[in-house]
C-alpha cells in the first residue's frame, strides 16, 4: 500500500485505540465496568448493537459471498424484523426488571443453578470461538498487504482490542463504537462509490446490474423447498428467526448492549431500529459484492483472489500447470468480456434475439472460465495443504488493493478495522461479564466485592482475548468467514433459546427437565451438523423446539414418577 493509505490506517486505528482508553475513565464498580452504568441512550445503544454485529467479516467476506453465490445470503436476515418485535415485547422489560448484569443470572431465578450454568457454558464455548473469527478477518489485511505471518497479525489485532477493552470496560466498547460505527460508514459509502466509478467507460450503474443479473447474482429470493439449501425464503423466516431471536436476546454480547441503556424504553427503541434498518444495510452490503462481479466481467480477474497462496503455488512442482490454466482462463475472460459488452449492445439497441445470443455466449464463457479457475484452485490447494481452498475471503479486498485510488485505500481498510474492533470489544467485553457473574461470583467467590469484580473482569478480558487470539490461527481453514461465524453461532444458538422460551413461557416447567432437554438438543444439532447436510440455519429451529418438547415430555415423565412414589404405600 501506498504510504498516505498506511497514514489513513494508522490514523484511524490510534485514535480508536486512545479514545477508547480515555472515553472508559476508570470504573470503580460492576455497574460502570460491565454495563457502562446503564446511562446510554436508545441511539447510542442502536449503534452499539449494530457496530457489535457487524464485524470485519461482513465488509470483508460478505460482499466475496455475492460475488460467488449472488445475494441469496439476505434471506438469512428476513426473521430479524419479527424477531427484534418479540425482543422488545418480552425480553427488555423482563431483564431490566430484574436488574440483572447478564441473560444467565434469570435462567437461576427462573430454573437452577445448573441450568444457569449451562447456558453460560455454551455461550463462553461459542462466543469465544466467534471472537477469533472477527480477529482473524482483519488479520488477512495486514498480512496480505505487509506480507507479514498471520499468526502474528493475529496477535498484533488481538492486543489492540484488549488494551481499551481491559482500560475501560463496557463504556469504552459502547462510546469508541460511536466513532466506530462512523468509520465504518463513511469507508463502506466511499468504497460502494468507487466501485462504481472504476467501472470502464460507457458502462453504467444499471448496465453492471444488468450483466450481474444475467449471472443470477441478483437472485435475492428462493421458493425453494429443499432443506438442503442454505438460503431460501422459509430458512431465512422460519431459522433465521430463531437465530436472530436467540442472538439479540440470549446472546451476552448483544443483552449487554440492551443493559447498557437508560431504561426500557430506550433498549426497545435501539431492538425496533435495528430492526428497521439491518436488512436493508445487509442488502447494500450484499449488492457492493455484486457490482464487484459485474467490475471483473470487464477487468481481467486474477484466477485466485489470495495472492499468497498463487505464489506458492507457482514456485511449486505444479507451476507450469498453472500457468497453463491462466493463459486458458485469461482468454475465456476476454470472451467473456465480449460477451458482456455484446449483451448491453443488443439491449441499447433494443434488439431481444441479439441480447439472448450474447446472453447464451456470456453463460457459456463463464460457465467454462468457472471451470478452470476451479482446476487452478486445486492446483493451488495442492500447494498449500491446509490451507483456506476458498478464496471468499479475498475478493473484496484485493479488488480495493488493486484498483481503489490512494487514500481511499487506506480508508476502507480502516472500515474494516472499525468493524472487527467494535465487533470483538463487545464480545470480549461480554465474555468477561458472564465470566465475572455466572462463573466466579457463582461458583467461586461469591462474596467478591466490587472492586475485586473490575479486577476479575480485566483478566477475563485478557484471558478471552488469548482465546480468541489462538483459534483466530485456525480460521484460515474454515471457508467463507460470514458462513462460518452464523454456522458456528447456529450450532448453539437454538439450544440457548430453548431454556430461555420455556423460562419465558412454560412456568410449569422445571430446572432439571429443561436441563436434560437442553442436553439432548444440544445433542441433536452437533448430530445434524455432522451428518446431514441440512441448511444450518435449521440448526435454530431444531435445537430450540427441540428443547422445548423433551422439556415438557421430561417434566409430564418426572410428574407421573413423582405422583406413583407418592401413591405408593
Amino acid at each position: 500500500m501506498n504510504p498516505v493509505d498506511w497514514g489513513v490506517l494508522a490514523a484511524s486505528l490510534a485514535f480508536v485505540v486512545v479514545y477508547g482508553v480515555w472515553a472508559g475513565g476508570r470504573s470503580r464498580d460492576s455497574a460502570g465496568y460491565l454495563l457502562a452504568d446503564r446511562e446510554l441512550r436508545w441511539g447510542a445503544v442502536l449503534l452499539s448493537m449494530m457496530a457489535t454485529q457487524a464485524s470485519a467479516i461482513t465488509f470483508l467476506s460478505t460482499p466475496g459471498q455475492a460475488y460467488q453465490d449472488g445475494m441469496r445470503f439476505v434471506q438469512f436476515y428476513f426473521g430479524l424484523p419479527l424477531a427484534m418485535i418479540v425482543l422488545a415485547a418480552v425480553a427488555v422489560p423482563l431483564y431490566r426488571g430484574l436488574n440483572v448484569f447478564t441473560a444467565y443470572e434469570y435462567l437461576e431465578r427462573r430454573f437452577d443453578a445448573k441450568t444457569r450454568t449451562l447456558a453460560a457454558f455454551l455461550f463462553l464455548v461459542q462466543r469465544g470461538l466467534a471472537a477469533g473469527l472477527t480477529i482473524f478477518a482483519p488479520s488477512l489485511i495486514l498480512s496480505m498487504g505487509l506480507g507479514w505471518d498471520l499468526h502474528l497479525t493475529c496477535v498484533a489485532i488481538g492486543a489492540l482490542v484488549v488494551v481499551y477493552t481491559t482500560t475501560g470496560g463496557a463504556r469504552a466498547v459502547s462510546r469508541t463504537q460511536n466513532w466506530q460505527m462512523a468509520i465504518m460508514l463513511v469507508g463502506f459509502a466511499a468504497a460502494f462509490a468507487a466501485v462504481v466509478g472504476s467501472l470502464p467507460e460507457g458502462v453504467g450503474f444499471l448496465d453492471a446490474l444488468r450483466v450481474a443479473g444475467k449471472a443470477g447474482k441478483l437472485e435475492t429470493v428462493s421458493l425453494s423447498l429443499d432443506p438442503n439449501d442454505r438460503y431460501t425464503l422459509w430458512s431465512g423466516l422460519l431459522g433465521g428467526f430463531f437465530l436472530q431471536l436467540s442472538y439479540f436476546g440470549t446472546d451476552q454480547s448483544q443483552v449487554q448492549r440492551l443493559l447498557t441503556g437508560r431504561s426500557v424504553a430506550a433498549s426497545r427503541l435501539a431492538l425496533l431500529a435495528n430492526g428497521l434498518v439491518k436488512v436493508p444495510m445487509q442488502f447494500v452490503v450484499l449488492l457492493l459484492g455484486a457490482l464487484v462481479f459485474a467490475f471483473y466481467q470487464f477487468h481481467a480477474p486474477p484466477i485466485f483472489f489470495n495472492p499468497q497462496a498463487v505464489a506458492k503455488a507457482r514456485a511449486s512442482t505444479d507451476g507450469d500447470r498453472l500457468a497453463e490454466l491462466e493463459a486458458g482462463y485469461g482468454e475465456l475472460v476476454a470472451r467473456r468480456e465480449e460477451a458482456a459488452r455484446a449483451i448491453l449492445a443488443a439491449h441499447r439497441g433494443g434488439s431481444q434475439t441479439a441480447e439472448a445470443a450474447a446472453t447464451a455466449s456470456f453463460t457459456a464463457a463463464s460457465e467454462a472460465a468457472t471451470e478452470v479457475r476451479l482446476k487452478a484452485g486445486a492446483v493451488i490447494a495442492k500447494a498449500n495443504p491446509g490451507g483456506n481452498p476458498s478464496d471468499v475471503n479475498y475478493v473484496f479486498l484485493r479488488f480495493v488493493a488493486d484498483h481503489l485510488p490512494v487514500g481511499l485505500v487506506g480508508l476502507v481498510l480502516a472500515m474494516v478495522f472499525a468493524a472487527s474492533m467494535s465487533s470483538t470489544s463487545a464480545e470480549l467485553s461480554a465474555l468477561a461479564s458472564t465470566t465475572v457473574v455466572d462463573v466466579v461470583r457463582r461458583h467461586f467467590a461469591p462474596h467478591l466485592d466490587e472492586r475485586g469484580a473490575v479486577v476479575v473482569g480485566k483478566v477475563a478480558t485478557v484471558f478471552w482475548g488469548g482465546f480468541a487470539v489462538t483459534f483466530a490461527e485456525l480460521a484460515s481453514r474454515l471457508g467463507s468467514l460470514v458462513e462460518a461465524v452464523n454456522i458456528l453461532g447456529s450450532l448453539f444458538y437454538g439450544t440457548i433459546l430453548g431454556i430461555f422460551l420455556v423460562g419465558f413461557f412454560l412456568r410449569r416447567i422445571g430446572g432439571t427437565a429443561v436441563f436434560l432437554a437442553a442436553l439432548i438438543a444440544e445433542t441433536g444439532v452437533l448430530a445434524c451438523f455432522a451428518f446431514t447436510r441440512v441448511s444450518f440455519l435449521w440448526y435454530n429451529a431444531v435445537g430450540c423446539l427441540a428443547v422445548i418438547a423433551f422439556a415438557c415430555c421430561l417434566e409430564r415423565l418426572g410428574q407421573r414418577n413423582r405422583a406413583r412414589e407418592r401413591a405408593a404405600p
